[in-house]
């Protein structure tokens, strides 16, 4: 599967208490039931697949479209497992707004109770967040970060999104460790979108050599690259016709923050773009600033493709925007149906699970 993100509707709200609470009984039901036929992995394989999230979000009884089905099944999960970890065999970290700034601390105290050093995973929550927010810059603010991972902190996964105020969307993205050959090239697990933009995609496999001579740059002397930026500053403001993905305008860049980080990448010198926009400071414009030097003064040009495909889970009915994908879709129904069946959850609630499952199926 290729890399890429869901795109939802920008829903405002909180779920109601008593459905939260289902929501969370159901979930446990449901993924102990998968991690006793076939183990915490597939559990985090499952959720990073933004069809199988979609069509558990619509189980649990969640608005299938809405922007708010991330944040919720994401706290339902979090909820369902607190306290059992080790008998479920992963830990979940993060979640909405303040929250997912908690996810390092939530990741260290893990390791504390697992006497493992979980450093690694939380650089890996650190660079996602960071890829997402600056290296594809897209338009959306990420305000959700969940990080999921087995106890011994092998595998993990992701589910971030962000949100646009502009279009009133909502963009989830999904990562799998399992998937992963490089942060910064063609990194997530899938795509799903009903709406694409022209964006800076610094992590798309065309963009190989902007990220080369973009990190060549941060290697040059602060006063080099300042003077290229007072270059094209120059064309903005003798109205040069810039390509409309260019959307910086320079005169809003304060020339003395960049010079400060730029003092700093030249000190450090960072190996690869990886390591560049791990670095703190390295945010979005001051990338933006590199990726315009790169394009504009070395040639050196980056994708403008938003790396979305996809409108909804698994299509439409009428074709559009694609044909329903019988495979993917009949796949996800099987395993839930088969968690559902083999679960120990109230009848009640599981005749009303399966009659969801069934509706959704149809």
């Amino acid at each position: 599967m290729r890399t890429g993100t869901v795109n939802l509707p920008l829903h405002r709200g909180r779920a109601p208490r008593w459905l939260f609470n289902h929501m969370k009984n159901l979930s446990r039901e449901i993924l102990s039931a998968i991690v006793s036929e076939h183990g915490p992995e597939e559990v985090l394989d499952r959720l990073s697949d933004p069809f199988w999230f979609q069509a558990f979000g619509c189980v649990l009884g969640f608005d299938w479209h809405s922007s708010g089905v991330t944040t919720t099944v994401c706290g339902a999960i979090k909820e369902s497992v607190k306290g059992l970890e080790k008998d479920f065999g992963l830990f979940v970290a993060g979640g909405k707004g303040g929250t997912s700034r908690k996810t390092p601390a939530e990741i260290e105290a893990a390791g504390d109770k697992m006497g493992i050093d979980f450093s690694h995973l939380v650089y890996n929550s650190k660079i996602v967040a960071k890829v997402d927010s600056t290296a594809l810059q897209d338009g959306y603010q990420l305000y959700h970060h969940c990080f999921l991972f087995i106890c011994n902190g092998s595998k993990w996964s992701v589910i971030q999104q962000g949100m646009n105020d502009q279009n009133r969307m909502a963009r989830r993205y999904h990562w799998s460790s399992n998937e992963i050959e490089d942060f910064v090239c063609e990194p997530h697990k899938a795509i799903c979108c009903d709406s694409s933009s022209q964006v800076i995609n610094l992590i798309a496999e065309d963009s190989n050599k902007a990220r080369d001579t973009i990190t060549e740059i941060s290697h040059m002397e602060p006063r080099l690259i300042l003077k290229d930026l007072k270059i094209i500053k120059k064309y903005q403001e003798t109205k040069y016709n810039m390509p409309k993905r260019h959307y910086i305008n320079l005169g809003d860049v304060e020339m003395r923050r960049l010079e400060k980080i730029f003092i700093s990448t030249y000190e450090q010198k960072p190996k690869d773009f990886e390591k560049l926009i791990s670095l703190p400071g390295m945010g979005p414009k001051t990338v933006r600033s590199l990726a315009m030097i790169s394009e504009l003064i070395y040639g050196e040009k980056y994708s403008i493709k938003d790396p979305v495909r996809f409108s909804f889970a698994h299509g439409g009915k009428d074709g559009i925007p694609y044909p329903v994908d019988r495979e993917t879709y009949d796949r996800s129904i099987d395993i839930l149906h088969r968690a559902l069946k083999e679960s120990k959850i109230g009848r009640t609630d599981k005749i009303k699970a399966i009659r969801r499952l069934s509706d959704f199926y149809e």
